[in-house]
């Protein structure tokens, strides 16, 4: 269940008629929310059975059998300060524990992972933010209401503006197919391209800016954010001026056989105190003995990493619907902020179930596979461990991850969801593996 909740202002406001005069506040309508008040609420528990394994190392995926769950409760609040402009805060309550802190695997098997790090619950603040919209006509299109978006009416042809504390995956990368864990594809892979190493802390998020300027079929999005202060940490590095991950975006819409899709083009770039894997390589031959984690040793000055990927979303029919991501980065320096990953690819369709009566129910079924460049590679060869990966030692094969789901609408807007995973080549290692991960998600919006 969503609900809204609209405020009166134009009553409250209008004083003398003055500031009505003035433009800065428009008239409410059935469709139009001065302000908002939504929840989520999402429980993943996954099981992992005992696999083979040759061997393992540091930042290894347990062998062992294993179980990992998650539960986030989070509140989506907001209100219009004036014409055009959106205010959003956003608590959340998380709890949970990885398989194997976290380590062993470069796609996260639950998108909700990153977020919670303690059995038990934590509060903090995930999003504070302005989002400012000036309308520059081609006629009218509707808002719907949703989490942290409010009902209304904006042009078509628009410019809009987010300043503040958010993620770059509220704005950038968007398809209506695999985008959110909480509701669709579990795998962060189909979160958004795994190979994306975009700034921000160990949760996700960062302080920056974001630009959308959306003009007939075609949408270009620019925006710098705000990276961690050592590489996946959650202290947040403020200096915009020296460090920061840039990303820029082109998006078109089209129409293909009656049905809609998009297309979209990114290419991003970091700038941060990072290591270089030719040089913890390097440093581990020189020292014997040393700590294998050596990008610690050879963090000591600023690197440029950069990448490039395309995202494709079609729908077949009403009910049916394709996707593809790919994404290829530089891959000489270490992960910033999200995964150990140099080129992924993610692919899949979901079908809803209005052909057997469950209009809202969704079946999915995709198909991931990453890779490291050649320089993350000869690290791990030499027994390096870098920070979410590390066997001792390396059989090098891509990583591959096949997930299939079900999630059945149970009442309103709660829904249940059956997933499967199987992983081969777990951390990119042809000598562990393949395993097989099984969860449960509940998930409610009111």
């Amino acid at each position: 269940m969503r609900f809204g909740v609209t405020v009166p202002v134009v009553p409250l406001l209008c004083i003398g008629g003055l500031l009505c005069a003035s433009g800065l506040v428009r008239a409410a309508d059935d469709d139009y929310e001065a302000s908002t008040a939504r929840f989520q609420a999402t429980y993943v528990r996954q099981n992992k059975p005992a696999f083979n394994a040759a061997y393992s190392g540091p930042n290894s995926l347990g062998a062992e059998k294993a179980m990992s769950y998650t539960a986030t409760m989070t509140g989506y609040f907001g209100f219009r300060p004036w014409t055009g402009g959106e205010f959003y805060l956003d608590p959340e309550i998380t709890q949970g524990v990885p398989f194997s802190g976290l380590e062993g695997s470069a796609g996260f098997t639950n998108g909700e992972l990153t977020r919670t790090a303690s059995q038990k619950p934590h509060m903090y603040r995930q999003r504070l933010f302005l989002r400012q919209t000036w309308n520059l006509g081609g006629g009218d299109e509707k808002v719907e209401a949703g989490l942290n978006q409010m009902a209304g009416t904006v042009d078509k042809n628009r410019f809009v503006l987010t300043l503040g504390n958010f993620s770059t995956l509220d704005v950038f990368d968007g398809n209506r197919y695999a985008k959110d864990p909480r509701a669709q594809f579990m795998n962060a892979g189909f979160m958004t391209y795994l190979a994306y190493d975009y700034a921000a802390d160990a949760r996700g998020f960062g302080v920056g800016f974001a630009a959308e300027w959306y003009r007939d079929d075609w949408v270009l999005r620019f925006g710098r954010m705000s990276g961690p202060k050592d590489p996946n940490m959650l202290p947040t590095d403020f200096q915009l001026g020296k460090h920061y991950g840039d990303q820029i975006e082109v998006e078109h819409d089209h129409t293909l056989l009656g049905q809609p899709g998009a297309v979209r083009v990114l290419a991003w770039r970091n700038r941060a105190r990072l290591a270089r894997f030719d040089d913890a390589r390097e440093y581990l031959q020189a020292n014997p003995g040393a700590d294998p984690q050596a990008i610690f040793a050879v963090r000591n000055n600023e690197q440029i990493k950069y990448g490039l990927g395309v995202n494709v979303e079609q729908a077949i029919s009403d009910d049916l619907g394709v996707f593809l991501r790919a994404m290829k980065a530089d891959g000489r320096t270490e992960t910033l902020a999200f995964t150990e990953t140099d080129g992924s690819l993610s692919t899949g369709a979901t079908l809803k179930g209005s052909a057997w009566g469950r209009a809202r129910d969704t079946v999915g079924v995709g198909y991931l596979r990453n890779t490291i460049s050649a320089e993350r590679r000869r690290y791990l060869e030499s027994g390096g461990v870098s920070f979410f990966i590390g066997d001792g030692a390396l059989r090098y094969r891509p990583e591959q991850l096949a997930e299939g789901y079900y999630s059945a609408h149970v009442w309103k807007d709660a829904f249940v969801t059956l997933d499967l995973q199987r992983m081969w080549n777990p951390a990119y290692n042809a000598d562990r593996g393949p395993v097989n991960f099984a969860a449960l998600r509940l998930h409610a919006e009111f």
